[in-house]
């Protein structure tokens, strides 16, 4: 009787245990969906009416990299013939060609420059790595894939990088550096990194920064409980990433909702497994070295003053490397500068652009 008591009291232990911790969590979920259900309906939404999504092109098509992979690029043409540099477009990790929306926005207005827009690949319209873990060095030849098919011989060029895709630019001028001052007349890095990547501290206390330094290698670990697993986790818990996403995209207290939402909805489109086999090539990203390609041309480094992702320091350390760069600190900004102080980053990057015409 005794050991069936003691047993019955542990089930009675472990059931109660249970019921807290799903307490615990249903009242988790709860506060996050209220949340961001009164920041969504927030008044006074700059963007609320704007139709953030596919914008329009004069061309599209399908280059396919060194290693397969088949790119979704999109060509926006000049109002008339132009000698201009062509202006190629490369955005960062968990994100699609949408990143450069205001910009893709106002320089298509301006009907001046011919752009190029492509999906990195396992991102947006891109076709998927088919075996093994994505690389950096690959994912610079799959930039060169996309100059050559989309530009011609001698056709000046101006790139245009928002973190992973800075280091795509980086890891592109590693493999050819012939490219630079000779068809590569101008590059943009925005919220960017040449190696410091693994030391972010994601805006964390330095207690908790230290205990987590290596958190993208565990992370990647994840890969192992499946991507369909983690997908279903993810859209169980999708109030959760529209908080996280407006913690650590944007650096405005409280930003446009509807920004966040646009943010939010091309992270979610990015698969897990795609997330996961990226980690390992982020975590040892280091091509400081690569930057002496860059030295001659003319460079703009953009960064939000509350990039938690990719700080300050990361913008710094590339402009102590390339001291004749100009250096723009965007204040109350995030990781998504761009989108989040759209207007302060094109009065930078548009007469920058036409000192290169």
């Amino acid at each position: 009787m005794r050991r069936r008591s003691r047993v019955a009291k542990g089930a009675g232990i472990f059931g109660a245990a249970v019921g807290v911790a799903a307490a615990g969590l249903a009242t988790a979920f709860a506060v996050e969906r209220a949340l961001v259900r009164r920041s969504v309906n927030a008044p006074g939404d700059p963007y609320v009416e704007e139709p953030f999504g596919d914008q329009p092109f004069d061309r599209e098509l399908t280059v396919t990299a060194a290693d397969g992979t088949d790119l979704h690029v999109e060509i926006i043409e000049p109002e008339s013939a132009s000698d201009d540099p062509t202006i190629v477009f490369v955005h960062g990790f968990a994100l699609d060609m949408g990143t450069f929306y205001f910009q893709r926005k106002a320089l298509a207005e301006r009907g001046t420059h011919r752009m190029v827009f492509y999906d990195q690949p396992g991102h947006g319209k891109s076709g998927k790595l088919q075996s093994g873990s994505y690389d950096l060095a690959a994912l610079g030849r799959s930039l060169a894939a996309v100059l050559e098919e989309t530009t011609v011989p001698g056709e000046r060029i101006i790139l245009v990088g928002h973190s992973m895709g800075g280091m795509t630019i980086m890891a592109f001028a590693e493999q050819f550096p012939a490219w630079f001052g000779n068809r590569v007349t101008g590059v943009v890095l925005m919220s960017t990194s040449a190696g410091l990547f693994d030391k972010a501290k994601l805006g964390l206390t330095n207690v908790v920064a230290r205990a987590s330094a290596p958190f993208i290698p565990l992370w990647s670990k994840a890969a192992q409980l499946g991507g369909g697993t983690i997908d279903r986790a993810r859209v169980a818990s999708s109030d959760l990433a529209w908080l996280l996403t407006r913690r650590y995209g944007f650096g405005e207290p409280k930003p446009s909702p509807s920004l966040v939402t646009f943010v939010e909805s091309m992270n979610s489109k990015t698969s897990a497994e795609t997330l996961t086999r990226y980690l390992q090539t982020l975590y040892t990203h280091n091509r400081i070295p690569a930057l002496s390609a860059l030295r001659g041309v003319p460079v703009l480094v953009v960064v939000g003053e509350r990039d938690y992702l990719t700080p300050v320091t990361h913008s710094e350390q590339i402009i102590e490397n390339l001291p004749e760069a100009e250096l723009l600190k965007v204040e109350n900004s995030g990781h998504v500068v761009m989108l989040e102080k759209a207007d302060q980053v094109n009065a930078a990057l548009i007469p920058f652009l036409e000192k290169l015409t």
